[in-house]
């Protein structure tokens, strides 16, 4: 037996009896907008998503992501960067179920009431930061990221950076293992673990944090505002090499890296109530 495509409002409007129509539409009218969305479910490579994908796509069924209403990520946090990345030309929001090892950005797994909970989820839009990076061979390499960009010592000797700040020489250097550039959403991860602040979503700041910083070694940081461009020098490239990272995306021995926020560039991303960013920022920092 095939199954069938999805009845509209109005088709069933139509199968009805000239009267009797008009009290199903206005019965369908009030129908969870999020029962009438179409969803598109992407799993990581964990046999455990792949597993949970398999059981809600027979359960709700699925449609590809480019015709989707909201797209459904299945995994750990970093699944979910690389969905939000490689779905950013799409319309549909995203949301995260947690099948991975870190969840900060997911929601709670669960096969059921699955069309219920997308009915009441809270969005939070995110923009990304754009990094631009000259390598010390002359070639250039772009991307985007959403947790941060970082430039980390490549070699055994400490890296040692300049930083300018809206074209502004903020240090002329710094001796560090390396040094990162955090957005608010991205304030938990890599730069808490480099004892950096967590930044409140919606402050429009950036989070400059120092990775094992030896001079000036009480230098912590600083928090710059949104439209900050920050540029990072590499000194004395040959014998100290440095690499940068931007959400995964690894570029080998730069020699200078621009990065700033990306406001063109919104995420959308989808939680369950009470569960969003702002309320996660802060249960991280009472953990």
């Amino acid at each position: 037996m095939h199954a069938s495509a999805p009845v509209s409002a109005d088709d069933a409007r139509l199968a009805f009896p000239k009267g009797a129509g008009d009290k199903v539409w206005e019965t369908l009218k009030e129908w969870p907008m999020a029962a009438q969305k179409k969803l598109a479910f992407v799993a990581s490579d964990a046999p455990i998503a792949q597993s949970a994908q398999s059981a809600l796509m027979a359960q709700y069924g699925g449609v590809a992501i480019e015709d989707a209403d909201i797209i459904v990520a299945l995994g750990g946090d970093g699944f979910m960067l690389q969905t939000l990345h490689n779905t950013q030309h799409l319309p549909a929001p995203v949301y995260g179920m947690n099948c991975g090892t870190v969840g900060f950005l997911m929601n709670e797994f669960s096969d059921q009431g699955l069309r219920k909970r997308l009915d009441e989820v809270e969005e939070e839009v995110i923009n990304p930061l754009h990094m631009h990076a000259v390598c010390v061979d002359g070639t250039e390499h772009n991307a985007l990221a959403i947790n941060e960009v970082s430039l980390l010592r490549a070699g055994p000797q400490a890296a040692k950076l300049r930083i300018h700040v809206d074209g502004r020489l903020r240090m002329d250097e710094l001796v560090c293992d390396g040094a990162l550039l955090a957005t608010p959403a991205g304030s938990t991860a890599y730069n808490y673990s480099a004892h950096g602040p967590i930044v409140p979503v919606g402050s429009d700041v950036l989070a400059l944090t120092a990775v094992a910083a030896f001079r000036p070694r009480r230098w912590r940081g600083a928090l710059l505002p949104k439209g900050a461009r920050v540029t990072f020098e590499v000194t004395n490239a040959d014998k100290r090499p440095v690499n940068a990272d931007a959400d995964g995306v690894s570029v080998k021995n730069v020699a200078k890296v621009d990065v700033w926020s990306a406001p063109e560039i919104e995420h959308r991303i989808l939680f369950d109530p009470g569960h969003g960013l702002e309320e996660r920022l802060i249960q991280e920092q009472f953990a």
